[in-house]
């Protein structure tokens, strides 16, 4: 087996996947594999990577659309997404990282689940899954 197949079947099970709007796709990493997998293979590189920013936390894609981009809203629940899945989920307003999945890579070396990001964006958002984010079963 090699290390990208052990990477996807320990990652398999462990992402969620929530439809914002009924036309944008976002998926959540829950553990350190499902972070690498879905972080550096999964995501395209013109998909959007979000993470809280400065702390532990699911790394969050939202799946771009080649017919529209994301307004404000979508990009701030996609970040509340990601604080939600994060050790700040009982906090009030949070930062996220956010930049396009080209931007992300993985440091020579590095623990699973950890990597490196440059053009950061900060969004500030309130930790939530908001009412009109539907969780599908995982993918």
């Amino acid at each position: 087996m090699t290390d990208f197949e052990k990477i996807k079947s320990a990652a398999d099970a462990d992402i969620r996947t929530y439809s914002l709007d009924g036309q944008w796709q976002v998926l959540v990493g829950k553990t350190d594999a499902a972070n690498d997998y879905l972080s550096l293979c999964l995501a395209q590189p013109y998909d959007y990577w979000f993470h809280i920013h400065s702390m532990p936390g699911s790394h969050v894609i939202l799946k771009a659309r080649k017919d529209m981009e994301p307004d404000r809203k979508i990009l701030a629940q996609a970040g509340a997404i990601a604080a939600y899945h994060s050790k700040a989920r009982n906090a009030g307003s949070v930062f996220v990282s956010w930049t396009r999945a080209r931007h992300v890579s993985k440091p020579k070396g590095a623990r699973p689940g950890t990597v490196q990001i440059r053009r950061q964006n900060l969004i500030k958002v309130r930790p939530a899954l908001p009412p009109d984010v539907s969780e599908a079963a995982p993918s």
